[in-house]
């Protein structure tokens, strides 16, 4: 028989911080895509959730910075990285991810979460701190499997890389365009990556109507 270990005081203390956390990023995310910021209000998380204001504050300084969570935490769920086997399938597929996270109903108060932040330093900057690990993360693993795999070009800077396949992404959104189609990432990607690929790896860019 197998002796179970009981759980101390202080990892029971994190589960249930954790488990607090979560609550209160999902009832803000629901809140977020049924209305957008205006109805994520502190109240309304704390009624969703069932958390107390005061818990609440205990870990975000506003409902801004409680927002940018919750929409960080929906982006790393709806974004999961690829791994198709190529640098051309994994970078394809996660710019198709991304497009149609921001067109999702909690990706489309991105906009709205930049235009508030712009007017809280504080909130800024967890957007800014937040969105770049996400982005940091994602670039690292995408990218050294494609070096690993000798199919890019090691003197690439990989943020270089990056801006070149989702600027175009961002750009759309802050445009005010519709999110990228399916055939209009592969062309985007098509067309990085004829610079990106070493040369065993290129290949011309044939696709036109559909994947």
């Amino acid at each position: 028989m197998v002796e179970l270990t009981p759980l101390s005081e202080g990892t029971l203390s994190t589960t249930r911080s954790l488990r607090t956390r979560q609550a209160v990023l999902d009832a803000t995310a629901e809140l977020l895509a049924e209305g957008g910021l205006a109805v994520t209000t502190i109240d309304a998380i704390r009624d969703r959730s069932g958390v107390s204001k005061t818990t609440i504050y205990k870990h975000w300084p506003n409902r801004l910075c409680v927002a940018v969570d919750a929409f960080a935490d929906r982006l790393a769920l709806g974004t999961g990285l690829p791994d198709t086997g190529t640098a051309r399938g994994d970078l394809t597929e996660q710019v198709t991810r991304v497009s149609a996270f921001y067109a999702s109903d909690v990706g489309s108060i991105f906009a709205q979460l930049l235009a508030n932040a712009m007017q809280d330093p504080v909130a800024a900057g967890w957007l800014s701190e937040r969105l770049d690990a996400s982005r940091q993360h994602g670039i690292h693993q995408l990218w050294d499997r494609a070096v690993a795999r000798g199919e890019v070009r090691t003197n690439i800077d990989p943020e270089i890389a990056m801006d070149l396949l989702f600027g175009p992404v961002m750009w759309r959104l802050m445009s005010g365009r519709k999110p990228l189609t399916d055939d209009e990432a592969d062309q985007i990607v098509d067309a990085a990556l004829n610079g990106l690929l070493s040369q065993d790896h290129r290949q011309p860019a044939t696709r036109q109507g559909g994947r």
